[in-house]
């Protein structure tokens, strides 16, 4: 499935690396930021995650959630997290159904690993519509994060 601009963001319910569960309607009524990533403590997925963090409060001036999702356990994604000082959640898409629905999943990533999520960047709107959608096919490119960031400053 190919998600674009104007569609409908599908419906999530997912655990968070503190095991609290986040769902779309935990952002009913906000806009928010999706962050899909391979794999935790590799190069580029880091890196990804530490430019969302060290830009946090961009996003946090303008009331604006951020959330990453990956394949990983939530156990994975505690370590992660702590380990990075990340100041937003990390959601374990374990049963890849999320990644699956947003069309950010490899059905084969590297030496042989199946059902990986593509790194992808989506912004939802307030009224959960898809406002950017960007899905990488190749692990190594990072989202724009400035496109994200101009068009966040005015929706």
């Amino acid at each position: 499935m190919i998600l674009n601009k104007g569609d409908k963001a599908p419906f999530f319910k997912l655990y968070n690396s503190n095991k609290k569960e986040i769902s779309t309607d935990t952002f009913n009524g906000k806009t928010f930021v999706i962050h899909f990533f391979p794999l935790a403590f590799t190069g580029t997925c880091t890196k990804q995650l530490c430019t969302l963090r060290d830009d946090f409060s961009f996003y946090s001036d303008l009331n604006v959630d951020v959330v990453s999702i990956s394949v990983d356990s939530l156990f994975v994604l505690n370590r992660f997290k702590d380990e990075q000082n990340l100041t937003f959640d990390l959601l374990s898409d374990f049963n890849k159904e999320t990644s699956l629905a947003y069309g950010a999943l490899y059905n084969e990533f590297l030496y042989g690993m199946k059902g990986v999520s593509k790194r992808a960047a989506f912004v939802i709107d307030k009224n959960g519509i898809i406002q950017y959608a960007e899905v990488l096919e190749s692990a190594s490119d990072l989202p724009n994060f400035e496109a994200i960031k101009e068009l966040l400053k005015v929706i």
